[in-house]
């Protein structure tokens, strides 16, 4: 399909720089074939049925953004990718003054020597620290917020903490799964109540969720791969709640892509990089609905939703949340996505 099918107008004071307070005092529009319902996020529990299941990316976001000097240059490095304990994958402003073997400061103790470079331009580093990675990086990197919103506002303490689902537990994203940052222990008490069960998956976000679309056509784009892992039991459970009747309603796209690469894989446990594209025409294995926040124009991420959903009823979708104030993005409402 041409990207430019998935493009819309989105005005810029639509693009939300800070959560909602209480996360769940957030808004949400239901979508389904039949229409849509303007909601509060708190409503969700009476949405669902009992049965169902939602599922969870319980990965946690590191401080994956650093900042180095070469000569009067500065690098500024996001993380993207972890190849092992030491070597990570990642973007790097001003790369083409790096070469191989240059040797950056990124303060704290953190030191990153520059080992490979992709086609793509991005840098492979191999650092080393008198303290473990993730102490290094919490010493001297900073929470790595979108850049429709870095580039409106500078990283604050708030954010290490709003940018991050109370759920978090596995370390190694670069970006939250905000679809989950809506949630409560109040709400998930609620969801307890109404009968609706609970999952998780693992997805490493990377960053390059965030790049845009360059390609004319979706057939000649290409993802960047997040490592992500389905346990035994956990596919188990989930393979149980449908056969009940129950529908497996994933929590974010990142726990969908899991759930569907998994699923592209056969039943059962699956780990793995995943670099899945979910446009219009894929027929989803695994998943019955999805609650997700409102995305960019032209994104992998809207094309993911307008294959669920349908192209029309998604761009029907957002010229109402368009027009009724609807905060769009990381920090912004949510919508329940509900196909036939």
């Amino acid at each position: 399909m041409r990207v430019a099918d998935f493009d819309f107008d989105l005005p810029p004071e639509r693009i939300a720089l800070r959560p909602a307070t209480p996360r769940d005092a957030s808004r949400l529009l239901k979508v389904t074939p039949t229409g849509l319902a303007d909601l509060s996020f708190t409503d969700l529990p009476s949405q669902l049925r009992a049965g169902d299941c939602l599922v969870f990316n319980d990965t946690r976001v590191i401080p994956a953004q650093l900042a180095g000097k070469r000569g009067e240059a500065r690098i500024g490095v996001t993380l993207h990718k972890r190849v092992d304990e030491w070597r990570w994958w990642s973007f790097v402003r001003n790369a083409r003054r790096l070469q191989i073997e240059d040797y950056i400061d990124f303060g704290a103790g953190l030191h990153g020597k520059v080992e490979d470079r992709a086609e793509d331009g991005a840098i492979l580093w191999r650092f080393d620290s008198h303290l473990p990675m993730e102490a290094a990086l919490e010493a001297a990197g900073a929470m790595p917020l979108p850049p429709y919103i870095a580039s409106k506002r500078a990283v604050d303490a708030r954010d290490a903490a709003d940018y991050q689902t109370l759920y978090a537990d596995k370390p190694g994203a670069v970006a939250a799964p905000t679809a989950g940052l809506h949630f409560t222990p109040t709400l998930f008490a609620a969801l307890a109540a109404a009968g609706i069960g609970r999952e998780t998956v693992t997805l490493h976000v990377g960053a390059g969720t965030f790049l845009p679309v360059k390609a004319d056509d979706t057939d000649d784009h290409r993802m960047h791969a997040e490592w992500g892992s389905l346990d035994a039991a956990t596919a188990e459970r989930l393979a149980a709640v449908r056969a009940a009747g129950g529908r497996v309603i994933a929590v974010g796209t990142t726990s969908l892509r899991l759930l569907e690469s998994a699923a592209a894989a056969g039943p059962g446990a699956w780990t793995g990089d995943t670099s899945i594209f979910i446009t219009p025409g894929y027929r989803f294995r695994a998943i019955d609905g999805l609650l997700t926040n409102f995305h960019l124009p032209k994104s992998t991420l809207f094309m993911l939703v307008s294959a669920l959903m349908g192209l029309d009823t998604m761009r029907r979708a957002y010229a109402h949340a368009i027009a009724d104030d609807y905060r769009f993005y990381s920090y912004g409402d949510a919508s329940l996505l509900l196909p036939a």
